[in-house]
């Protein structure tokens, strides 16, 4: 087997779990945000939204970027000094924890002043009772962490993907029975994270995977901030592309718009679910050819993996983007279908992210993480200063094309230095025509302007699409011989007869 079947074969296996644990995060999560916004008012589910953005911003500073460093160092540690394990892990949970409790004491002092500038009152109580989630949220995602610095993900799948949505969930559904208050929808979510935090705390002492101990090690705790900061910086630029339109549409607009913003934005970030389950395992993967030298190998696997992420994703965005009033009204209700425009714009933005692969990523691997820094900071100034121009004369609209756009400029600046710095990009002949066929037929869909009543009309549309798309992708002879190879790898796992599929792809190789 050559070693690019061999890395990709790897990444599918161990993509499984996490795209697993992914999908049931986003679609409980999903599902939450859906109950919230059908049973209260446009401006509450605003207002949540809102609390969740700044308790969000509250935790990348909270956490000064161990989310991202805590897996390489325990990693580290491990390898060069294991007696200094217990010391950093230690450490960085007692720094995660001391901060996380001042900047909750800030939030919860200053919420007067944070809800004046979104120039609404009912902010105060709501940020009030999120903030003590902080805590237990910033300890949730070090200890993941840790853990993934153990070679582990299944704490971070178990844990922050999958029991933290269903208890919200569960509470959720719950206050609606009941027909709480829309305060108790906050109480829920304090209350989701510490149950979380308990069960994952449990769950570490159980198998002893490390001791929880409160100790502060200063020359490791400096060591280790000195490490994150630029990863921090890095975290607070990816927030502002993420949040940046909700905070702005909160302060040029109201509540109201930010709610129904926010039933077309969280369903257009469904369209990356492949792209980011794909990121957990092919790091480590494309870090090893690279050592070795292998960079042909490892453009060669950012090739195949990207056309793959690709060909998984369209069903999700051809749904959006040539039904949007449809999607939203399954999914939120009628009040919220002005938003489907939205939804396009943002849609394209997150595709375009998607179809050009892990670009930034593969930086890191390079060893160029400054050059994702600085194609960020492009991203979030273009962000800021169309949102800006933009929202006030066409509002929601208007912070969907600053988001879209901020997330095409940085991905050029990825794609472009990847290229530079080791000629890699995704685009195989076998990738480009797949990309011509689907561009075609999605225009020539969208130009008869079809329009359904719901989403159970646009399926048989979708269906057809997705057949015909097929056909032309196995005409055009798109298939790859690593395609055939990695199916023959999943026949074997799951133990299946895909007999009749590998004659059709053979014949189209």
């Amino acid at each position: 087997m050559s070693e690019v079947n061999h890395a990709l074969q790897r990444i599918a296996r161990g993509t499984g779990i996490v795209f697993a644990g992914t999908i049931i995060s986003m679609f409980f999560g999903f599902l939450s945000r859906a109950l919230i916004a059908r049973y209260f008012s446009v401006g509450e589910y605003g207002v949540f939204n809102l609390a969740l953005t700044v308790l969000s911003i509250a935790l990348v500073v909270a956490t000064l970027g161990f989310q991202n460093s805590l897996p390489r160092e325990v990693a580290y540690y491990r390898e060069r000094e294991p007696s200094r394990v217990r010391n950093l892990i230690s450490t960085a949970l007692t720094i995660a924890l001391l901060n996380s409790l001042i900047w909750a004491i800030i939030l919860f002092l200053e919420a007067e002043s944070i809800s004046q500038i979104f120039k609404d009152e009912r902010l105060v109580y709501a940020l009030r009772i999120i903030v003590f989630a902080l805590p237990f949220w910033a300890l949730i995602a070090v200890i993941t962490s840790i853990s993934r610095g153990f070679g582990r993900v299944r704490e971070q799948v178990y844990f922050q993907n999958i029991v933290y949505p269903t208890v919200f969930l569960v509470l959720v559904v719950l206050g609606a029975v009941l027909s709480f208050s829309f305060t108790y929808v906050f109480f829920a979510y304090v209350t989701a994270q510490i149950l979380t935090l308990l069960a994952l705390t449990f769950d570490i002492w159980k198998i002893k995977l490390f001791e929880f101990k409160i100790l502060l090690n200063l020359r490791l705790g400096r060591e280790l901030i000195l490490f994150s900061l630029p990863l921090l910086f890095v975290g607070i630029l990816d927030f502002v592309m993420t949040w940046a339109d909700t905070l702005m549409l909160g302060y040029f607009k109201s509540s109201e718009v930010v709610g129904i913003y926010n039933a077309a934005s969280p369903l257009a970030r469904l369209i990356p679910v492949f792209l980011g389950s794909a990121a957990v395992v092919y790091s480590p993967i494309a870090t090893s050819l690279y050592a070795q030298g292998k960079v042909r190998e490892m453009g060669r696997v950012y090739q195949i993996l990207t056309k793959w992420i690709f060909l998984l994703t369209l069903p999700i965005f051809s749904v959006m983007f040539l039904f949007p009033e449809a999607t939203v009204k399954f999914f939120f209700g009628e009040k919220y279908v002005s938003s489907a425009p939205v939804l396009q714009i943002l849609a394209l933005g997150f595709m375009f992210h998607t179809f050009l692969g892990l670009n930034g990523l593969s930086l890191v691997v390079i060893g160029q993480p400054k050059l994702n820094m600085i194609g960020d900071t492009f991203a979030v100034i273009s962000n800021v200063v169309l949102n800006i121009l933009l929202i006030p004369k066409y509002g929601m609209v208007g912070a969907g094309v600053a988001t879209a756009v901020s997330y095409f400029v940085a991905n050029v600046f990825r794609s472009i230095w990847l290229y530079q710095r080791v000629g890699i990009h995704p685009f195989s002949w076998n990738y480009v025509k797949p990309l011509i066929i689907s561009f075609f037929l999605l225009g020539l869909i969208q130009s008869l302007h079809l329009k359904v009543p719901n989403i159970w009309y646009a399926i048989p549309v979708l269906l057809v699409f997705l057949i015909v798309y097929g056909f032309l992708v196995l005409l055009s002879r798109s298939v790859d011989r690593e395609d055939v190879e990695l199916l023959l790898a999943i026949e074997k796992r799951l133990g299946v007869d895909l007999g009749k599929m590998k004659k059709i792809l053979r014949k189209f190789v």
